[in-house]
């Protein structure tokens, strides 16, 4: 039986999760001399790559001194809490990573409540000690602090502490050690991290906790064998999360390896693995020995906060952009994304709509993101968040929300959240002239916040937050607070008219952009919509006169992305995203079916 450890890197978003696991890649000698590998090697995904965050969680095994090492890089972000929990069951160690400058923060909290319910002990790695304003016994005591707030057991509490610089690549068991490598890391792995419980010997027990999707074999799941061996060929029992049983065959085993995937005879307790087979399976389904079924429990996965309505393009440039435009392949794309997504949920919501619901904004943006770049054409709706009804009391989702913000932005930070029902619980002076203030907050508080925050703060502000419970529901909360510009004509925008526009407020076009009746082509500076037209060209006469041909001078427009989009409209207004373009417009295009609509839900 090989020696193995099996551990999970848990952080809060950007504390250096996925930089550590490259440092801990290269300097296990896993990869050969001539292999070439990119920064950041996990976040194999393009909008992973593009925004620096880790979105789904991956495995990947090294050797170090003939240990075999199973590291499960996690995401960081809240919208995407789910996939940690289900890790964490999977492993017998984690890594818990705390900036040395940032300390401990909501989504820090989030995992270390996950990891120490599971009874796992974690090795504390201070990381980013080369930041100038690091602190990192502070973080030290605040990290205590969180796990004796939490009822961690004494063992728990007796945490190895490591300080590393993992873009660096070194770490120390002392701030007075010389830098040199991650090798007290390696250390610090073998000798906290409990060997695998379970014998090779035992009945087969293996879970799902992730899924994969291959167009040749199908469905993969990855899995931890808890007891037993699986062997490619081998009959099994898969027993579903419901109770319900399936026989099957592994048609297909595959081991890690480095960033590699290769296909392996057997696994044996302890090991993770791909395993492939089975159409029905899930996250959280057991594969058991038929002559002796022993299911391990079903995980529960946290319910969806925020839901979305996708839909079929039909404006009037509806299908001149996109490849992929019916209702049936919108339906087909969504489902595939349910297959391995299993945090979010899909339903239809009435003809060529599909309501689909996730754990928050980046999460449907992420999927909205990856559908354009994959030629797909829709329109999507205003975020609404989800409302549950226990004992005819309406419910809605509350979150904990952290913000470090300058001293002098922190009064108008704090009068913003107050119109949006926000409770402040604590304010706490950091460094360098921040203050961390912490508040609980309905999730429709946070619905559209976030450009108006970064405006608030001059961009210095950071905001973070992560799922607390449901409490029964508030009132309503104020609006947008300006209206929109609509076309009223067909056709392309001209310079001569948006440069008459400009003082009526914000163009999100420029010259040459299409329109059409009911597109919203900018933000009113007042509050209520204005109709206007932003096709008429110059009037042309015979006539020369001084000063006729000035120059005309456009402000640049406001850059309009798939979360600014759904952060500013209202309910009655859509985004419409196609591959090249995303675009805002209201429900109604015709002006006086509006009217009439407005009137009716008045």
């Amino acid at each position: 039986m090989q020696d193995i450890r099996n551990i999970a890197v848990i952080a809060h978003v950007d504390h250096g999760k996925t930089t550590l696991v490259d440092g801990l890649l290269q300097q296990s000698g896993t990869f050969g001399a001539h292999e070439k590998v990119d920064e950041r090697a996990m976040d194999s995904n393009a909008i992973e790559k593009e925004r620096g965050i880790t979105i789904l969680s991956k495995n990947t095994a090294i050797r170090y001194n003939g240990i075999k090492i199973n590291v499960i890089d996690t995401p960081g972000h809240a919208d995407f809490g789910g996939e940690v929990e289900r890790v964490l069951k999977m492993v017998d160690g984690v890594l818990l990573l705390v900036d040395a400058q940032e300390g401990v923060m909501p989504q820090t909290k989030f995992v270390v409540k996950k990891a120490l319910g599971l009874g796992v002990k974690p090795i504390v790695v201070v990381n980013k000690i080369d930041k100038e304003a690091a602190e990192p016994d502070r973080v030290v005591d605040e990290v205590f602090d969180l796990f004796a707030a939490m009822d961690a057991t004494e063992d728990q509490l007796d945490f190895p502490v490591i300080y590393a610089a993992a873009r660096d690549g070194y770490a120390m068991n002392s701030m007075s050690d010389e830098k040199k490598d991650l090798k007290p890391l390696f250390e610090a792995i073998i000798q906290h991290v409990p060997k695998p419980k379970g014998s090779p010997d035992n009945s087969t027990q293996v879970q799902v906790f992730t899924l994969d999707y291959d167009n040749y074999v199908g469905k993969i799941g990855i899995a931890r064998v808890f007891n037993g061996k699986l062997k490619k060929g081998q009959n099994v029992l898969l027993v579903k999360a419901d109770g319900e049983r399936v026989s099957g065959r592994v048609t297909k085993l595959i081991g890690f390896h480095g960033l590699a995937r290769m296909e392996v005879e057997e696994v044996e307790a302890g090991d993770i693995c791909a395993v492939a087979g089975f159409e029905t399976i899930d996250v959280g389904d057991s594969l058991c020995d038929p002559a002796n079924p022993m299911p391990l429990d079903p995980m529960h996965i946290e319910e969806p906060t925020l839901s979305v309505v996708f839909a079929v393009n039909d404006s009037p440039l509806a299908g001149t952009e996109g490849k992929h435009v019916t209702s049936n392949k919108i339906q087909e794309r969504l489902k595939k994304e349910m297959q391995t997504n299993i945090a979010m949920r899909l339903e239809a919501a009435g003809e060529g709509q599909f309501k689909v619901s996730g754990r928050g904004e980046l999460q449907i943006t992420v999927l909205a993101e990856n559908m354009r770049r994959e030629g797909f054409e829709f329109s999507i709706s205003r975020p609404e968040v989800i409302i549950k009804e226990e004992n005819g009391v309406k419910m809605e989702p509350y979150e904990h929300l952290v913000i470090d913000v300058p001293e002098e932005f922190t009064g108008t930070v704090i009068e913003k959240l107050g119109k949006k029902k926000a409770e402040m619980k604590a304010m706490i002076p950091m460094t360098l002239g921040q203050t961390r203030l912490e508040f609980e907050i309905p999730a429709r508080g946070l619905i559209g916040m976030r450009t108006q925050f970064l405006t608030d703060t001059k961009g210095e502000g950071v905001m973070n937050h992560s799922f607390l419970e449901f409490r029964p529901a508030g009132g309503t909360f104020p609006g947008r607070g300006n209206g929109a510009l609509i076309s009223m004509e067909n056709g392309e925008a001209v310079a001569f008219s948006i440069f008459n526009l400009q003082e009526r407020g914000d163009m999100f076009i420029v010259p040459q952009d299409k329109v059409y009746v009911g597109m919203v082509i900018g933000e009113h500076s007042r509050p209520n919509d204005l109709d206007v037209n932003p096709i008429k060209g110059k009037q042309l006469t015979n006539m020369r006169s001084s000063g006729a041909d000035e120059a005309i001078k456009l402000v640049p427009p406001r850059d309009i992305t798939l979360e600014a989009a759904l952060e500013w409209i209202e309910d009655d207004e859509i985004v419409e995203i196609t591959p090249i373009s995303i675009r805002i417009r209201k429900k109604y295009l015709d002006a006086t079916v509006r009217k009439r609509m407005t009137k009716a839900t008045k």
